[in-house]
C-alpha cells in the first residue's frame, strides 16, 4: 500500500537506468514506508552494484535501511576507480571483442560464448571474478557476489569504460586472447612444422599459449594490436611491456 512519497537525488552517471521520462536528477517516488532503501532504488531501475554510496542529511546509509518520507535520498554513482578484491573479470556472452581485447593487455578475464545467466554467476562467485555485463538484469540477482554493467556499444568505448572504472594492472602481450592463458616463449624450432610458409620465412620470434597451443607472433595485425595496447597504456598511465 502506498503511504506517500519518497525524494532521490540521482547523480547524472546513474540516469542510464532510469526509464526516459525519468532521466533527470530529481525523483519522487511512491513509498509504502516499509521497503528498505535498496528496493525502492532498484524498484527506479537502478541495480546496486552501480551504487557508490547512499546519503541522507549528509550521512551515510546502507541499502538495508528504511527511510522515512522526510528523507532526501542521494543515489551516488561508483567513484572510479573502482576498488576490488581482485582484477579478474568474467564477461557476458555479449562482451566477447572487450575480452579478447582485455587479455591482449594482460588482464584475467574468462569468456566464453555458450554460457547462460546461472552459469555465468556461479563461476563469477566460485572464483571471485567481477561480472562484466551489458545485460543490466543481472546485476538485480541477489546471488551475484559483484558484477558492473559496461557502458557503450562499440568495444573501443567499452574497452575505455572498463580500464577507467578499474584500473587493472595491465601486462600487454602476455595472455591468449583465444582462452586466456599465460603466454611463453617458445623455439621457432618447436612450432616451425604448424607455420604457415610465409610466416615461417618472415618471422623468428614467437610465444604459445601451454594451455590451449596457439602460437603468436608480430603478423599483419600488429599494428592495429600495438594501437589498442598503446590506448591502454596512455589511460592506464603506464608503459606496454613489449610483445613478442
Amino acid at each position: 500500500m502506498v503511504r506517500g512519497k519518497l525524494d532521490l537525488r540521482v547523480a547524472a552517471e546513474l540516469w542510464l537506468f532510469l526509464p526516459p521520462r525519468r532521466r533527470h536528477a530529481d525523483l519522487r517516488l511512491p513509498y509504502d514506508g516499509t521497503s528498505s532503501l535498496g528496493h525502492v532504488v532498484e524498484s527506479a531501475g537502478i541495480p546496486l552494484p552501480e551504487i557508490g554510496s547512499l546519503l541522507t542529511g549528509g550521512r551515510p546509509i546502507t541499502p538495508s535501511y528504511r527511510p522515512s518520507t522526510a528523507d532526501v535520498v542521494h543515489v551516488c554513482g561508483m567513484p572510479r576507480p573502482q576498488r576490488i578484491p581482485a582484477p579478474r573479470f568474467v564477461l557476458d556472452v555479449h562482451l566477447g571483442t572487450l575480452a579478447r581485447r582485455l587479455r591482449l593487455v594482460g588482464v584475467d578475464v574468462a569468456y566464453r560464448n555458450d554460457l547462460d545467466d546461472d552459469a555465468l554467476i556461479i563461476q563469477a562467485n566460485a572464483e571471485r571474478r567481477v561480472l562484466l555485463t551489458k545485460d543490466r538484469r543481472l546485476l538485480f540477482r541477489r546471488s551475484l557476489w559483484l558484477g558492473a554493467y559496461v557502458r557503450g556499444a562499440r568495444p573501443d568505448d567499452q574497452f575505455r569504460d572498463t580500464l577507467d572504472r578499474f584500473a587493472p594492472p595491465l601486462a600487454p602481450w602476455t595472455r591468449c586472447t583465444a582462452c586466456n592463458g599465460l603466454l611463453s616463449p617458445v623455439a621457432k624450432a618447436e612450432i616451425e612444422e604448424v607455420l604457415p610458409p610465409g610466416t615461417r620465412r618472415s618471422y623468428d620470434t614467437f610465444a604459445r599459449c601451454p594451455d590451449c597451443g596457439h602460437v603468436y607472433w608480430r603478423g599483419a595485425h600488429g599494428n592495429r594490436l600495438e594501437a589498442i595496447v598503446e590506448s591502454a597504456s596512455r589511460l592506464a598511465g603506464t608503459t606496454n611491456v613489449g610483445h613478442v
